[in-house]
């Protein structure tokens, strides 16, 4: 519970606070924050930078299994981000999570005004549009909750993601708008949030309990097996979201609405017709890894923490629900601390339990996943060249291919009088440096941009043996440049991919051809070099799977 706490308050300072600031936030004895950071860095879900402690990519592990339980995202993903390309405005989906809404996907345009919501804030139902059809499902208990949440906290201080409330409409007002939807079967947020902000929404629904008849109209499931329309119950609500300077409610309405139905409509088929998952899961030998770990670091390690916290892990898609047996088998654990570790997550609302088996709930995503969903690549990379640089005493760098040039993302300088040194935003020409030879080495030959020109007296220009090294970088997996781009300066570059195996970056090392020679650089560099990327790959891989990645 007090590591959970942790959690929370490093998401909520936007994924990083010193110890001292998490102490008072948390009210915890130092020993105990250090104690509690120790054991969630050495899971790899945070990294102390100095006195501070830094959310890592590698926690959205959690959310990721959450939302891969769901299936919403996989399954509906590519529908809101098609939706958004052709009304070039943002699209979201966001599921119901007591009385308030989380998003679970953000399909944002970038523009100087643009949405900041990211996926996993939590919001107030009252202040959203999804929020009134969520409401039309709810019970006489759950709008008890809902009030005395209000009473209890008037100002909206519980959902950091949206400004303080200073005034607005009564909770009158949310009861009407309830009342509306459940007529018209859709919703409208008119500046609840903030002044300018403006949305609609539609449900997304799917029929309860039903998978059998999976592929059946909806209106055909209903009369096939007496369904009441009540039955199909919301799996999730699109909303599209815009400024009042290029929308008005009204005119949101009355212009997008109809798209909106097209899409969710869609949406809906997609779900109708989505085979059933199957639930496949490899044992973990989590219970072996925490032993190893306690003996390692001694009661600096805190067991049930970890123990705990990958518990989360063992749902995925096709695993929505297990059981206690299910849950010990797939990580490894006693059935007595996977009961526990079950309970106590229970507890804190993190999972849900119903006919001897348990599920995660949208809560999961509080666990540090909104700052971290809108992570870049360059930060993901930076403290592992940082690490990298630190081992071999040289500059290192990652860089993305833009147009002919590579663009240098990233950067970690040596202290030495001469060394290599470039900074961020550097642009140079792509075929004269390993990083960009890299790169170019994935793309298939009549992507290849080759328009090579002399920068040194060893600078190859000719597009045919540029070619022919690039097809040896590529059976290679690495590229080293000898004084083609500047006269005494060597580099040697390795890929990064994304999960899909596509190369979207190169890590390099630099220096002066004096301090190490050619076939040095792949004996004592090259092997430390593919260790970052393969590091740098496995935080983007965790990363970019249900959230956007920008290389920047």
């Amino acid at each position: 519970m007090r590591g959970i706490g942790v959690l929370l308050r490093l998401s909520e300072a936007d994924g990083a606070l010193s110890l001292s600031g998490l102490e008072r936030a948390t009210g915890l004895a130092r020993s105990t924050v250090d104690r509690i950071t120790a054991t969630l860095a050495h899971m790899g879900y945070l990294r102390l930078d100095g006195r501070d402690a830094v959310l890592a990519p590698r926690l959205m592990e959690l959310g990721n299994a959450y939302l891969s339980a769901l299936r919403l995202p996989r399954l509906l993903d590519a529908h809101a981000d098609a939706l958004a390309d052709e009304l070039d405005e943002s699209v979201s989906l966001a599921v119901g999570d007591g009385d308030g809404i989380r998003f679970i996907h953000q399909a944002t345009r970038r523009r100087a005004m643009s949405l900041s919501f990211r996926i996993g804030d939590l919001l107030p139902s009252e202040r959203t549009a999804p929020g009134p059809l969520f409401a039309t499902e709810w019970e006489e208990p759950e709008w008890a909750r809902w009030r005395e949440r209000r009473a209890a906290d008037p100002y909206d201080h519980r959902f950091p993601a949206v400004p303080p409330r200073t005034d607005g409409p009564s909770d009158e007002d949310f009861e009407e708008r309830t009342r509306e939807a459940r007529l018209t079967g859709w919703a409208l947020d008119d500046q609840l949030i903030e002044p300018g902000l403006v949305a609609i929404a539609l449900p997304v629904r799917e029929v309860r309990g039903l998978a059998d008849l999976r592929g059946t109209p909806l209106s055909g499931r209903r009369a096939a097996s007496g369904v009441r329309p009540s039955d199909a119950g919301i799996a999730c609500v699109a909303s599209v979201v815009s400024h009042t300077s290029r929308h008005t409610a009204a005119s949101l309405r009355d212009t997008l609405l109809p798209r909106l139905r097209a899409t969710v409509d869609a949406m809906e088929r997609e779900l109708r017709e989505a085979p059933e998952p199957e639930g496949r899961h490899t044992p973990s030998d989590l219970a072996v890894w925490t032993g190893a770990s306690k003996q390692e670091l001694g009661q600096d390690f805190i067991e049930s923490l970890a123990r705990g916290l990958t518990v989360l892990t063992a749902f995925e898609e096709g695993r929505a629900a297990l059981t206690l047996s299910e849950v010990a088998q797939a990580t490894g654990l006693a059935r007595a601390t996977a009961r526990r570790a079950l309970i106590t997550l229970e507890h804190l609302g993190y999972l849900t339990a119903r006919d001897r088996t348990f599920s995660p709930t949208p809560r999961v995503l509080a666990l540090g996943f909104p700052p971290l969903s809108r992570t870049t690549l360059s930060r993901i990379a930076q403290p592992h060249l940082a690490d990298l640089t630190g081992r071999i005493h040289d500059s290192t760098a990652l860089a993305v291919l833009v147009g002919e040039d590579i663009q240098f993302t990233a950067h970690v300088p040596i202290s030495r009088i001469m060394s290599a040194s470039v900074t961020v935003g550097t642009r140079l020409p792509a075929a004269a440096t390993s990083v960009g030879r890299v790169i170019l080495a994935d793309l298939p030959p009549g992507e290849r941009t080759l328009n090579p020109r002399r920068l040194t007296a060893r600078t190859t220009t000719d597009p045919a043996d540029l070619t022919a090294i690039l097809e040896q970088v590529h059976r290679a997996g690495y590229a080293l440049v000898d004084e083609e781009l500047e006269e005494g300066l060597r580099s040697l570059a390795v890929p990064v991919r994304d999960r899909t195996g596509r190369v979207v970056a190169a890590v390099s090392v630099a220096m002066h051809t004096a301090r190490r020679t050619p076939e040095q650089c792949l004996a004592e560099v090259l092997p430390d070099l593919r260790d970052t990327a393969a590091r740098v790959e496995a935080d983007l891989s965790v990363a970019g799977r249900f959230a956007r990645v920008s290389p920047a």
